[in-house]
């Protein structure tokens, strides 16, 4: 049976294994029994990490594995697997792959035919979405914006007229900064809900218009502490249909050139919007 369709049940199994972002209490009985029962532990921070297996008696070798080494490491993972030995893949908090490392090794894993299995657990998008009070029909998790003012504003505005829930993680030197792009961009009016600190002692939600939630964020003393996850309700229908009607025109422009999966992906990358949503109009605007 092709590896590419189902997993070799030969070798050792790789579990990517959710962690607590804050509160040690998430961490599953079955997250412990794993990390107990594996011969090796692949930790994007092998000091952070060792702290929690420490409180969890868990004595798995660690080695580390993050976005410099992934590479380099990665066949010395596959090899403890393909020996037959199981490892699990964690990340500092939360749920690897995830805006964390693990791509690449689990890409390569499912390749070899290697068995991978998730044991789910914590991660900041749901926990924030879920507390939200705001649509979850659809949504789009768009990572860390970018750092740079000019890239961040232009991301910001290619993706405002989207019209799902969009979700960002931000660090706290850029918290201001990226909301006062939000306002500028998407309008003072714009609901917001941003998440500070989940799960932690000093958990915080604060909601409401763009412009009060960057007032809020000001006003408090903790407002630029911590870890946060912003969320930005969807653009209203209007909004939307116009943009919608600018990704027809783009797409009509590139079919005439281009065949229909690049005309798609390029208009996904200039207007936000899903390539699966676009690729599917294409065909329907080919047709026309």
């Amino acid at each position: 049976m092709n590896s590419e369709i189902a997993q070799s049940r030969v070798g050792g199994t790789l579990y990517v294994v959710a962690t607590p972002i804050g509160n040690l209490d998430d961490l599953s009985a079955r997250a412990v029994a794993v990390l107990r029962s594996v011969v090796l532990v692949a930790a994007e921070d092998t000091r952070h990490s060792g702290r929690l297996l420490q409180a969890m008696a868990v004595d798995t070798r660690m080695i580390a594995l993050h976005d410099h080494n992934e590479r380099d490491r990665m066949e010395q993972v596959l090899k403890k697997l393909e020996e037959g030995d199981d490892v699990a893949l964690i990340s500092d908090a939360g749920t690897p792959l995830i805006s964390d490392p693990g791509f690449i090794l689990v890409r390569e894993a499912r390749k070899r035919g290697l068995r991978i299995s998730p044991v789910p657990g914590p991660c900041a998008i749901v926990a924030a979405l879920c507390a939200a009070g705001l649509p979850t029909d659809r949504f789009a998790f768009e990572g860390f914006l970018p750092s740079r003012k000019g890239a961040r504003v232009a991301t910001l505005d290619r993706l405002s007229a989207c019209a799902a829930t969009l979700v960002f993680y931000e660090s706290p030197h850029r918290i201001l900064d990226a909301v006062a792009d939000i306002v500028a961009t998407m309008g003072p009016d714009r609901e917001l809900v941003i998440a500070r600190e989940l799960t932690k002692t000093f958990e915080t939600f604060y909601s409401g218009a763009a412009s009060d939630v960057l007032q809020a964020l000001q006003e408090d003393p903790h407002g630029s502490r911590g870890e946060f996850v912003i969320m930005v309700h969807g653009a209203e229908k209007e909004a939307a249909d116009a943009g919608m009607e600018e990704a027809d025109r783009l797409l009509k422009l590139l079919l005439t050139e281009l065949p229909v999966k690049k005309a798609a992906k390029l208009v996904s990358e200039i207007t936000g919007k899903a390539k699966n949503d676009l690729y599917q109009r294409a065909l329907t605007l080919k047709d026309v």
